[in-house]
């Protein structure tokens, strides 16, 4: 009996070793720009079977996945989703923020030049404010970088923040002459499989007719999937002997939901085309792969809140929440208490203040002073629930859950210096969305609760109502792959997915 024990234990651990080993062909992220986890319920029954129904119904989903920091904007959210982390560590603190009193793009670069157009503009991008590394570097790291990861997206910071600092590289569309570029960051010339996808999308007449405004068109997200398509192929993922990475961001969601809203025609057509795109990716991906030996999530990076005429009109509590007549407000007080002349709010992004310090302390004004009369006006604006100061938020009275989001959004040379926290139904009104249209950034499930669906390799059918956090998919994937989590990863593997 002994010598059989100990033959069962030496297979079992022979078995368990051989795990560490396996892995899938190709690893793909899916980020769906400002979806909300109820499309999946409401489109479902028009959705076709080799898309998103394709993802539901072979795979598994995590039905009350969250986002757990503040605020909920595009590329902190493709930032997390791929770094296990959040703003306190990764440093990516919105699409637009403040680095030590420099205004700053996320993936802005003057260091590095244009690939692919001659749209500078559009072009000097690079993942170097990043903080942290991403799934796609740990895997190169694991692999001695024989893996190749590579991002793909309408938006630039959406391909080049999933993909991380060691890609092979990025590619984002230049809308001015409808052409897919990259930045010098990754390389000095588009590979030849890229040079000829674009030939192809000069001659795409509706892309090229739409032009500027493609991402307010469903194809959109046809070019994309058309150019992960051919990245895919052009660089033969999931063919060599280390596992490779491909991630593919869709922002015309986004785009269109800032225009039309969370209802309507647009948005409908939106998701159904997007639905048959993914249904082509996925059909490539078995053709290259193969079936069961890739593996694939998909999430958001936030959601969207309803129109908030259109929840007025049904009798719903909503409104709009002017910023600007927020800041007006803060700068009368501070002037009428202090008498200064020169504004001290240098910027308000994304219900965040920031404060100008080099102003204040030239106006012989007391920082903390100013700092606390900006929070009492705020504090008593309308439609205000919360004011958190960073600094002091441990000792201000706010919620936990308002409290522990807001400072996981917090990086102190990043993020400014004041958080408002709105009503349920009220949003920041601004050029970034329309009358008809929506607009995210809050703690709300509007915002916060998103989709998570994994499928492919090792995935057993199943759904959880478990929270889970945004954070999580990282840590998750790379369980799977038997490889070390981002550097600054706090999130935890989805056990129901990983044992």
């Amino acid at each position: 009996m002994l010598i059989l024990a100990l033959m069962v234990s030496s297979v079992l651990s022979v078995a368990a070793q051989s795990q560490f080993g396996e892995r899938p062909k190709l690893v793909v992220g899916i980020v769906v720009d400002q979806m909300r986890w109820d499309y999946l319920s409401r489109y479902y029954d028009k959705f076709t079977q080799s898309g998103f129904r394709r993802l539901i119904d072979q795979g598994y989903s995590c039905n009350n996945c969250q986002i757990n920091y503040l605020p909920t904007v595009t590329a902190i959210g493709h930032t997390s989703a791929y770094t296990g982390t959040t703003p306190a560590f990764h440093g990516i603190c919105g699409n637009n923020f403040y680095i030590d009193g420099r205004k700053t793009y996320c993936t802005k670069d003057t260091t590095v030049d244009v690939v692919g157009t001659d749209n500078r503009e559009k072009g000097q991008m690079s993942p170097r404010n990043l903080l942290a590394t991403t799934i796609g570097d740990q895997l190169r790291l694991h692999t001695d970088f024989r893996s190749k990861v590579v991002g793909v997206s309408y938006k630039d910071r959406a391909a080049i923040l999933p993909a991380g600092h060691s890609a092979n590289g990025a590619y984002w569309l230049d809308t001015k002459n409808v052409q897919f570029i990259t930045s010098t960051y990754y390389m000095t010339e588009l590979p030849e499989w890229a040079k000829q996808y674009n030939q192809q999308l000069k001659k795409n007449k509706e892309a090229q007719k739409a032009g500027k405004d493609i991402g307010l068109s469903p194809i959109c997200g046809t070019v994309t999937t058309d150019m992960a398509i051919a990245a895919l192929k052009g660089e033969q993922l999931g063919r060599g002997e280390s596992t490779d990475m491909l991630c593919v961001s869709y922002s015309q969601t986004d785009v269109i939901g800032h225009e039309y809203g969370t209802r309507g025609e647009r948005t409908d057509a939106a998701y159904l085309q997007l639905d048959k795109d993914l249904g082509r990716l996925l059909s490539a991906l078995d053709e290259q792969v193969g079936n069961g030996n890739y593996l694939v999530f998909l999430t958001a990076d936030h959601g969207a809140a309803h129109n908030y005429q259109f929840m007025l009109d049904h009798k719903l509590p909503a409104g709009k929440w002017l910023d600007p007549d927020m800041r007006k407000g803060v700068e009368a007080a501070v002037a009428k208490k202090f008498g200064n002349t020169k504004p001290v709010v240098m910027a308000e992004i994304d219900y965040r203040y920031f404060l100008d310090r080099k102003a204040i302390a030239e106006q012989g004004l007391d920082y903390e002073q100013v700092k606390a009369t900006a929070i009492e006006w705020l504090r008593q604006a309308p439609n205000v629930c919360y004011v958190v100061d960073y600094e002091h938020a441990t000792s201000d009275a706010v919620p936990s859950l308002i409290r522990d989001r807001a400072l996981l959004g917090y990086h102190p040379r990043r993020s400014g210096d004041i958080i408002v926290v709105v009503e349920p139904g009220y949003y920041t009104y601004g050029s970034w969305s329309s009358p008809v249209g929506t607009t995210h950034g809050a703690w709300n499930p509007y915002d916060a609760h998103i989709p998570l669906l994994f499928m492919g390799w090792k995935v057993q059918h199943g759904a959880t109502s478990r929270e889970v956090h945004i954070t999580d998919i990282a840590a998750t994937v790379c369980q799977l792959l038997h490889i070390q989590q981002p550097n600054a990863c706090i999130g935890e593997p989805i056990t129901e997915l990983t044992r």
